[in-house]
Order: structure tokens, then sequence, then C-alpha cells
């Protein structure tokens, strides 16, 4: 029962994609068909997996491994649906720290981390943006400061200097 229990949630954690709410349906799919559990059960613990503290499918696969075989049987389950995700975490850590340093990697991760304050540079600057009280001159040295320097906390201080604010 133990291995049963370990096994399903191991393919359950491996081939989903989602997270929890992607789970449920495999989830119930196997527990349907190896009888641990009855519809009205199921949803119960869906229930009971959503008003928990913590991931849903972490939840569920505790939940229904204490029903089957107890705290053993919990833990076999969470182990099960928690261990795929481990590892593959575990390739890609492997595989970025064996890139580190790279020309290549150094490069990418500066383009990315300039393009993430692109956004909000640009909803400052486009028509919709929320921030409707500055002038169009201080929008854009707020984004050229985002996107050239990545100050992330000094754009900020635009907000206190006068000749930013739009004075009518």
């Amino acid at each position: 029962m133990l291995w049963q229990l370990f096994w399903t949630f191991l393919e359950i954690g491996a081939v989903s994609f989602g997270g929890g709410y992607g789970m449920i349906s495999l989830i119930r799919e196997k527990v349907l068909l190896h009888g641990w559990l009855e519809e009205t059960q199921f949803l119960s613990f869906i229930a009971v997996s959503e008003s928990t503290p913590g991931p849903l499918a972490i939840n569920m696969a505790t939940f229904i491994g204490a029903s089957q075989a107890g705290a053993v049987g919990a833990f076999c389950a969470t182990l099960g649906v928690v261990l795929p995700s481990f590892f593959i975490i575990l390739l890609i850590a492997g595989l970025i720290v064996s890139l580190d340093g790279l020309d290549f990697t150094t490069n990418f991760t500066a383009a990315l981390s300039c393009l993430s304050n692109v956004g909000p540079g640009l909803s400052l600057v486009g028509p919709t943006g929320s921030f409707a009280i500055f002038s169009p001159l201080s929008k854009i040295v707020l984004m050229i400061c985002m996107l050239l320097g990545r100050l992330e906390i000094f754009p900020l201080l635009l907000l206190f200097v006068p000749f930013t604010w739009r004075w009518k």
C-alpha cells in the first residue's frame, strides 16, 4: 500500500503542470481507480485541502495518504508528489551554477534584469498609466532610471523632487 501511494503520487507530480489545480483531475482519476476514496469523500478532501495552508496538491497527497495508511502513508504520498519538482529544480540549479561566469550568462541575466524594469517604466509612460499627476518628462526620467541604472529604489526618490510634479 505504501509503495502504491508513493508511486501513484510520484506519477501525478511528474506529469502534471499548472500546480495543484492542474493536478486535481489526475488525483481524482487515480484515487477513484484505486478505490481509496468515494466521489463525495474526494470532494470533501478538496475543500479541506484548499482551506489548509500550503500547496493544494501537497495537502491532498498528505490527506489521502493519511486516510489510507496513517502518518507513514501521508509521508509516502507527500514525498511522491514533491520529488519530481525537487529534482527538476535541482537540475536547473545545477545548470545555472555550471553556466555561471560565462559571458553569455552574464549578458543574458543583465538583459533580463533590465527588461524586468522596462514594464513598469512603460506603464508610467503609457496613456493609461496610474500616475497621471506626473508630467510626461518625469515619467520618461523614471523609465530611463529603471532601464539603464536598474536603481530599483532610487526612482522612488524622484517622486519627491518638485520638478517631477505637474503644476497647474
